[in-house]
């Protein structure tokens, strides 16, 4: 089997960039282990299909998609005669399409509760015994290693690293332009073919042609759109945290050694002191929502209703709120409320505290975010020379969410006090019918 040979073209039809094109054998091969197939089986958003029921799409489709556009971000830079060996360019191909390989369930929820991050499974899933490792090593030794480095941002090549992970990449392209189609938003609708012909590469970096810089601004507007309007819907952060509530509520009860009607065998995997490999890849959306049916039934009171929340759309319900001295006196006495009728803050009262701003002149590394090349050959930062984006250079939008099930409130002897606390929180009248 020789990896580094070509194969009649295959593709994949895809809504977002027409046909996406593979030529690889390693490629065509590392699409179809289980560990990315597996991608299939986990959505992209997570959550966000209860808000804008089309967004069904995986994070395989998306995958692919980032493979798509670094694909087509060499053959620009060729254009610009900035050449990759062949094993670079397969290095880019392969940490394009490998990046999100790690993720998990519900992703960012089942990271919380698990406290990992997905990049540590990613790392693993390519340097130890699986069929994704075997591949990157058949095709060169220790090829693994340098793609996860590519991944993780510790190569060498900041070049490379750059167009898998940066302030502008394959990725945030990709994920902006699916999700918006997927959700039937205009928000993420980023002008993809202008960004591309307008890169270039000055002292081992990229660098964007001033006669793109208006497309630049209106990806820098789409991402900070996109995630006010879709990734940070209050309803959507709802259905996250009766996902955490639940995951958590299943550690507890694993912990406290209760009595399960059903066989429990992949909870105890990634309960456990230290998670299995084998076990996490065996986890899946699916198997999330089949447990969830069964634990509708449990006796356990709380199991049983975040079970319910989960698969029926039955969240919780969201107030913004203004944080200050008196709101972090409010919010203690909210929770020993809710505590002296047996409603566990723990899984019923949670806390979103979120700031971002349109664009900030540094990112967290410090390094300058985006960098436009004058036709005089000065580079220069994107905020020096757009009005636009000078004007709104770090100035952050702040959100301060309560989440809480006001039905289980409304029954409870606290409910007036509870419904006072909250109208002095959120500056409006709340009701609990």
């Amino acid at each position: 089997m020789n990896l580094k040979q070509s194969i009649e073209e295959k593709v994949f039809k895809d809504p977002i960039h027409g046909f996406i094109r593979v030529t690889s054998f390693l490629i065509w091969q590392l699409i179809a282990t289980n560990e990315f197939q597996r991608l299939r089986r986990i959505k992209q958003l997570g959550g966000t299909h209860i808000v804008y029921p089309t967004a069904e799409h995986s994070r395989f489709s998306h995958s692919l998609g980032v493979y798509h556009i670094a694909f087509r971000m060499i053959e620009e830079l060729k254009k610009q005669q900035v050449l990759f060996t062949d094993e670079e360019e397969m290095l880019i191909l392969c940490a394009a399409l490998l990046h999100d390989v790690g993720h998990g369930p519900y992703s960012h929820s089942f990271e919380s509760i698990l406290k990992i991050d997905h990049e540590d499974f990613t790392r693993k899933i390519l340097t130890q015994d699986t069929f994704v490792n075997r591949l990157l090593e058949s095709y060169k030794i220790d090829f693994s290693n340098e793609v996860a480095n590519v991944i993780e941002k510790t190569h060498p090549n900041k070049l490379i690293v750059s167009l898998i992970s940066s302030q502008l990449d394959a990725d945030r392209l990709d994920y902006l332009l699916r999700d918006s189609y997927f959700t039937g938003t205009p928000y993420g609708e980023v002008d993809l073919e202008r960004i591309l012909r307008t890169m270039r590469v000055k002292n081992s970096k990229i660098v964007f042609k001033q006669s793109g810089m208006h497309a630049l601004e209106d990806y820098l507007f789409s991402r900070y759109q996109m995630y006010w309007q879709v990734y940070l819907h209050d309803k959507s952060i709802s259905f996250n945290f009766v996902i955490e509530a639940l995951l958590s509520r299943v550690r507890f009860l694993l912990h406290t050694n209760y009595k399960f009607n059903m066989k429990m065998t992949h909870f105890e995997a990634i309960f456990s002191d230290e998670i299995n490999l084998s076990a996490y890849l065996k986890m899946d959306d699916g198997v999330i929502t089949t447990y969830a049916q069964f634990f509708i039934e449990e006796k356990d009171s709380i199991l049983s209703d975040l079970a319910r929340r989960f698969l029926h759309r039955h969240l919780f319900d969201e107030f913004d709120i203004v944080t200050n001295d008196e709101s972090e006196i409010l919010l203690e006495k909210l929770k020993s409320l809710l505590e002296s009728v047996q409603i566990e803050s723990q899984y019923y009262l949670h806390l979103l505290n979120y700031k971002q701003s349109t664009y900030d002149y540094y990112g967290f590394d410090g390094e300058v975010l985006l960098e436009i090349v004058l036709p005089s050959g000065t580079i220069c930062e994107l905020s020096t020379v757009s009005n636009i984006i000078k004007g709104i250079v770090n100035a952050p939008k702040t959100k301060n969410t309560l989440f809480l099930p006001l039905d289980i409130v409304c029954g409870s002897v606290v409910g007036d006090e509870v419904l006072a606390i909250l109208e002095r929180l959120s500056g409006r009248v709340v009701s609990l019918v």
